[in-house]
């Protein structure tokens, strides 16, 4: 069962007003209201802005006596919403109401155009009830500014084994905000909130931790595995908190790494891999509403099957539940794939795979679309964006990593996958080139690179691969080309895994909306990175491929700039990457450890190119023990 809410358009973008009724403070004085209302008679509910769905989704108004539904717009006369059929407002006086619920915040507009209809000695209840502190709001004139619900969900866990880090810095200074406070919102595995507090962020672009040691110490908690709400107070320019997370450990197997939740709930998510017969994958629930998940609301299938297995068990508010995926999907194995039907009810959510071996790592899924269809123009772009849509991502040293690929469908209708496999040494120069197929919905199909190159060696050790779309032998193509990354370590069995889509690259011809940019139209032709730095002795590595959808510049003039916790600029570094190559280094041999040391806890290296836009990974590595990789992401 999907919860009847908006959470995000790609015409629209976000809604804040889901944002608006499930933030953790809304939930008391909404129950507060639906108490007061069910005491004091007869309700009617006036919708103008159509509303009632989407917030009885939430906040359920069964425990009314209705005495009517009533709307604005004559064209939504006679729809359904809470069980009657809408009536015009003019209806209103003629109805038994002992009160009447104006479903909108700032909403005295709203009351005052109808107080004249309103059945006398009724007393009208707006959502302006429900509204956070001013203090908390960026625009106080218009409530569901997306602004005033910068916010975020974080997996979050502490305990004597094992860690997690959120890292990220005040990218809102850099359009303007004048000063940032974080609310911050910890909620236990059975959805009790553990604690609650604000943090200042220093002024400009300073660093940002969160440490779930010091949280456990400051406020004497024990272990936990929840997640937290993240409110950036004060927001400009995003209104997404965007972050890397960090799970570590006393043993080097719990080192992995993955970002942030993508702040609106999906009504899927795909790309979640089935566990080899050593494995153990693991899908955390984590409910992101102040409304339980039913039973049978959440289930996983097979890529490319109808057949759903529902989960049995209804999860609390806010709490998180870890579902083996075996209970489900029994016989599912590598290289398969899993589809989750989430019904809008949590965040893009991460999975966790456990070995025999004890090794952990953590990662994400990715939202699978409904709202696209193949685009016939696709193959005919190749006359003028060369390559268009590619997805790029790193071949580590195959003397040391195993490269591989699984191609993951990321949209509803999406029934075959036509791609190849293309891999460049550092240089830009392509090493080989592999026809994948035209590969079905629900194909088992992944790659190691070092088979494809077949003995053939990388300059400077290592490179990257880019799959792409190839009509050679037919299909389809929607422009959400997807696919998983995973990489294991030859020495120490250690494997890191991460998943992204396809962009087009350094064009400056334009095609829907790319070569995408974050800020302003396309296209998008310059780089700005975010780059945590290691800590507990842990380095960092980074991996920057340019990829080239066309031939662009022949070099990038990238620069790497070492900011210390408080913002301030204290080295850079200038380094040049060959189109079509990419560059892999460690922070402790570009910047030195004295200075790495100087940037302190919080301190991030700032990518940024102007002349061509690059892709990046990052991770940590414990000496030759363990590693993280994931991609990077940009403000």
């Amino acid at each position: 069962m999907a919860l009847r809410i908006e959470t995000f358009s790609n015409v629209k973008g976000g809604n804040a007003f889901f944002k608006a009724v499930g933030h953790p403070l809304a939930v008391a004085p909404a129950r507060a209201l639906i108490e007061r209302l069910a005491q004091a008679g007869p309700v009617a509910v006036y919708d103008p802005l159509g509303l009632a769905e989407p917030f009885d989704a939430l906040h359920p108004l069964n425990s009314l006596a209705l005495a009517g539904l009533f709307v604005q717009d004559v064209d939504a006369i006679g729809r359904s919403a809470l069980g009657r059929r809408a009536q015009p407002i003019t209806d209103l006086p003629a109805s038994p109401a002992r009160s009447v619920l104006v479903l909108a915040f700032d909403a005295t507009r709203f009351v005052d155009h109808i107080r004249h209809l309103v059945p006398k000695g009724a007393e009208i209840v707006t959502l302006d009830g429900m509204r956070l502190a001013d203090d908390m709001l960026v625009n106080k004139r218009n409530y569901l500014d997306p602004h005033n619900f910068a916010t975020n969900f974080a997996f979050f866990r502490d305990d004597d084994a094992r860690h997690t880090r959120i890292v990220t810095a005040n990218y809102w200074a850099g359009y303007g905000a004048k000063e940032i406070v974080l609310w911050l919102c910890l909620y236990g595995a059975d959805g009790a909130v553990l604690a609650q507090w604000r943090e200042s962020v220093a002024s400009g672009v300073a660093g940002i931790v969160i440490d779930s040691r010091n949280v456990r110490k400051r406020f004497g908690l024990p272990p936990l595995c929840g997640q937290l709400f993240i409110h950036a107070i004060g927001a400009t320019g995003h209104d997404v908190v965007k972050y890397a997370l960090d799970i570590f450990g006393a043993k080097a197997e719990e080192l992995s790494c993955t970002h942030d939740a993508n702040a609106w709930p999906s009504d899927r998510y795909a790309g979640l891999p089935a566990p080899k017969a050593d494995e153990k994958v693991i899908l955390w629930v984590q409910n992101s509403h102040p409304c339980p998940i039913p039973a049978k609301a959440v289930g996983l299938s097979l890529m490319g099957s109808a057949d759903v297995a529902w989960l049995d068990r209804a999860v609390p508010p806010f709490a998180s539940l870890a579902l083996d995926v075996a209970t489900l999907l029994p016989a599912a194995r590598w290289p398969q794939q899993i589809e989750i039907a989430a019904g809008k009810h949590f965040v893009r959510p991460r999975y966790e795979i456990v070995r025999e071996s004890g090794q952990r790592r953590l990662a994400h899924p990715n939202v699978e679309r409904a709202d696209l269809k193949p685009d016939p123009h696709i193959p005919e772009l190749a006359n003028l964006m060369g390559k268009g849509f590619l997805l790029p991502a790193p071949v580590l040293p195959p003397d040391r990593y195993r490269s591989i690929v699984l191609p993951t469908p990321m949209a509803t209708t999406q029934a075959s996958l036509p791609v190849s496999l293309k891999v460049y040494d550092a240089s830009g120069r392509e090493a080989t080139t592999a026809f994948l197929g035209n590969l079905p919905r629900g194909h088992a199909t992944s790659l190691e690179v070092a088979d494809l190159l077949n003995g053939t060696k990388l300059s400077s050790g290592y490179g990257h691969m880019e799959l792409l779309y190839d009509f050679r032998s037919g299909g389809e193509a929607d422009g959400w080309l997807h696919a998983l990354f995973r990489y294991e370590d030859r020495r120490s069995s250690h494997a890191a895994e991460t998943s992204f889509g396809a962009h087009v690259f350094n064009t400056v011809l334009t095609y829907r909306n790319e070569p995408q940019s974050y800020a302003g139209r396309a296209p998008g032709l310059s780089t700005r990175l975010f780059l945590r730095l290691g800590h507990d002795g842990l380095d960092t590595l980074c991996h920057l491929i340019y990829p080239a959808s066309t031939p662009w510049a022949a070099q990038s003039s990238t620069a790497l700039t070492l900011h210390g916790s408080d913002g301030v600029e204290i080295a850079r570094h200038d380094i040049r990457i060959p189109c079509s190559g990419s560059s892999l280094w460690r922070a402790s041999e570009v910047f030195g450890r004295e200075r790495l040391k100087q940037a302190g806890d919080g301190g991030y290296v700032l990518i940024r190119d102007t002349t061509c836009r690059l892709f990046g990974y990052h991770g940590l590595v414990d000496g030759e023990k363990s590693f993280s990789l994931d991609h990077m992401f940009g403000f």
